[in-house]
């Protein structure tokens, strides 16, 4: 009896050790959930990449000269612009 029981332990630690350490292994490494409401300049713009297709919203991300991240929606005017001068 003292052996099924250690050997139920074990599986059931794998189980948890398992689950804990592949979970969202494969999945995108950063998503936006919602979107900057204002518009910028293009000249505070430094460089911008695409959100991976495996998020719930499409969003360009925009990286500001100061650094700054700002999630953007890529099917307005001004961030198609923006998106153009950096290519």
């Amino acid at each position: 009896m003292r052996t099924s029981h250690i050997l139920l332990l074990c599986i059931l630690g794998h189980a948890l050790f398992a689950s804990v350490f592949c979970n969202n292994a494969g999945g995108p490494e950063d998503c936006c959930f919602q979107y900057y409401p204002r518009s910028l300049n293009k000249k505070y713009v430094r460089s911008y990449y695409m959100t991976d297709d495996r998020c719930p919203r499409t969003a360009a991300v925009l990286t500001t000269m100061k650094g700054a991240t700002l999630c953007v929606d890529p099917k307005l005017r001004w961030v198609v612009r923006v998106m153009k001068s950096l290519d």
